[in-house]
């Protein structure tokens, strides 16, 4: 089912087990922050500033790297693109965008600033809207190895996300109001 996003000028299919972070806290006007009930995977749909001075090709690694300072990666060997794919427009239900880019990548991530380090994959999808100058981000952190010594590791996964679960979300992603770009 469509889940209206940004006051219903947004909608996407999101995963089962989805609690909106908005409701337990405040989060800026430009995001919506969904975390799994039961695990510490989340999914975040940012509308950014379009970056102009970035090829579309390369756009999806800026973003990754933007995230990953945000997370406090910053040594060498904490994060890893994968593999970045242009997505074709046939795939998706955004028709605004001019190009979409997936990017897999994994960071090292500290929780609440520990020294224990845990093993994120990070699922990023970009819509470029230069139209609207703007970038459309979603992010799917998905962790995959969690330090004994993190406050995450008494954590079971149930009915974790897929990665399938993210492409669904990414494919159903539509603009339904440009008038949120202001």
């Amino acid at each position: 089912m469509n889940r209206p996003l940004f006051g219903g000028a947004m909608s996407a299919v999101l995963p089962l087990n989805t609690k909106d972070i908005s409701e337990l806290r405040e989060i800026p006007d430009n995001q919506e922050v969904f975390a799994h009930t039961n695990t510490d995977q989340s999914i975040i749909i940012e509308l950014l500033e379009y970056q102009s001075h970035v090829d579309d090709s390369e756009a999806a690694r800026y973003h990754f790297e933007d995230v990953a300072g945000s997370n406090k990666v910053m040594e060498a060997g904490q994060m890893a693109v994968i593999e970045v794919q242009c997505v074709p427009q046939a795939q998706l239900s955004l028709s605004q965008c001019s190009s979409a880019w997936i990017l897999t990548g994994a960071q090292l991530i500290s929780k609440f600033n520990e020294e224990a380090k845990n093993t994120v994959n990070i699922h990023l999808c970009l819509f470029r809207v230069p139209q609207y100058t703007t970038d459309i981000l979603i992010t799917f952190n998905d962790p995959v190895n969690i330090s004994p010594f993190s406050s995450s590791s008494s954590e079971a996964a149930e009915c974790v996300w897929t990665v399938q679960d993210f492409h669904t979300l990414v494919q159903s992603f539509r603009l339904l109001d440009p008038g949120v770009f202001g």
